[in-house]
């Protein structure tokens, strides 16, 4: 009776400990660690140590400021916004971009690093061929996400006619939480 009720005991303990695992691995949908990750015994799981933030950022794109200058219509502008959740080791991009008055249609557009004036590496692409209203989701590096934040980061669309890019915007950090 001793040996049954002590495997009984240790069978229910892992079970239990097994339930606690399941029920959860304290991550919201995209991966992040949520604020209670805790388990039974109220002892926080590395994951909880990670410090999620997420900054929101715009632009406004037109033909001042890209590189080398385009040979395009006056009027030729977009827009375009992001958030970013950075965990500290990457971060994950949400994006929205818009234009219109094009030389051409779209062939591509991509988030690079450089400061105004200032041509840079490319990032993350955003879309190839894009159409207006393009959305999308990409990844970068925690060190990326912080040179955005460092405002070292803008958005430009190319066409055929102006394949360096046709229309750019210097990103701008519109709130951080």
């Amino acid at each position: 009776m001793r040996r049954t009720l002590v495997l009984g005991t240790s069978l229910a303990v892992m079970l239990t400990g097994a339930t606690v695992a399941l029920a959860g691995d304290g991550d919201d949908d995209y991966g992040y660690p949520t604020k209670s990750n805790t388990t039974t015994t109220g002892a926080t799981t590395p994951t909880a140590a990670r410090e999620t933030s997420t900054y929101t950022y715009s632009a406004k794109l037109g033909l001042k400021g890209e590189v080398p200058k385009p040979n395009a219509p006056a009027k030729a502008a977009g827009s375009f916004s992001a958030t970013v959740r950075d965990n500290g080791s990457k971060a994950t991009v949400r994006w929205t971009l818009t234009f219109r008055r094009l030389s051409g249609k779209a062939m591509a557009a991509h988030i690079h690093l450089g400061l105004p004036g200032v041509s840079g590496p490319v990032i993350l692409p955003l879309c190839g061929p894009c159409k207006t209203g393009a959305h999308g989701r990409g990844t970068l590096t925690h060190d990326q996400a912080e040179m955005l934040e460092k405002g070292r980061g803008y958005v430009n669309v190319h066409t055929a006619k102006n394949q360096g890019g046709e229309i750019r915007g210097q990103l701008r950090l519109t709130s951080h939480a």
